[in-house]
């Protein structure tokens, strides 16, 4: 494909994205609450990769294996946030984005199409180049570069599956109310479940990025990805809502690696 073309493709893309975003911003209106879009989010990078998948003509094994492991990526995760959101209710942080704007005059349709439905579909966009670009090139077939995204990308939903598992259980019993959950995978970091989608993301760019040079930029995403989690809307907002819950969770934090897995600090 041209320069042209692969703009072309990203450009529909996008237009795609933002017309299921404001979509969903109309059942929202119905709802009257925004917290599914984090189970929606995972489902909208499938989504990108699957109106991709017939339109570009790139290696077919490259293609399918991308396709295979995003749909196991986002299945998963959107099931497990969109049962969480049917369990929980509205999340707390969109709450407070929609009472912050409501007193600045801002109604919530406004509110929810601008601050949350899309905005949402440019991030998906953004971070789910390795999917959209990673098939455009017909060459080179799969090799050591592809096999060490799969490991990454395995060993990301191996982390992901497990940390929210152990997380899950923690939570359903009431003895646990107020402690830390300091066992299992949240011995060595305080988020396997990021550190696991970080995995995953550049997993899935190790794959793209073998077809060249197409692939290669699209190192956007993960590096976007990554930084989302650890200093943007991840680390930082839940860290913040666990200290004021729970009051061990300062000395939890001193011994416990954030995001990259690590033997705890002596106490």
């Amino acid at each position: 494909m041209t320069l042209i073309e692969i703009v072309a493709l990203l450009s529909v893309n996008l237009a795609l994205i933002l017309g299921v975003m404001t979509a969903l911003w109309l059942v929202s209106l119905k709802v009257r609450d925004v917290s599914f879009i984090d189970g929606v989010w995972p489902l909208a990078m499938l989504f990108l990769a699957l109106v991709t998948w017939p339109r570009v003509d790139g290696d077919p094994a490259r293609k399918a294996l991308l396709l295979g492991i995003v749909t196991l990526w986002a299945v998963r995760l959107a099931w497990h946030l969109l049962r969480r959101w049917r369990a929980n209710g509205a999340d707390a942080r969109y709450v407070a984005i929609l009472k912050d704007r409501r007193e600045k005059g801002w109604g919530f349709g406004k509110t929810a199409l601008l601050m949350v439905f899309l905005p949402q579909a440019v991030l998906a966009w953004l971070t789910s180049l390795p999917v959209q670009l990673g098939q455009v090139s017909a060459t080179p077939p799969l090799g050591l570069i592809a096999a060490a995204g799969i490991v990454l990308a395995i060993v990301g939903l191996i982390f992901e599956t497990v940390g929210d598992a152990q997380l899950s259980a923690f939570k359903t019993d009431p003895a646990n109310k107020g402690k830390v959950l300091d066992t299992g995978l949240w011995r060595y970091t305080r988020h396997p479940n990021y550190f696991g989608d970080a995995c995953v993301w550049w997993g899935l760019w190790l794959i793209a990025a073998e077809s060249g040079a197409i692939g290669l930029w699209s190192i956007i995403g993960p590096i976007f990805l990554t930084f989302t989690l650890t200093r943007w809307s991840g680390i930082g907002i839940t860290e913040k809502a666990t200290h004021r819950s729970r009051p061990g969770y300062a000395d939890y934090v001193a011994r416990t690696s954030a995001f990259i897995p690590w033997p705890p600090k002596a106490g």
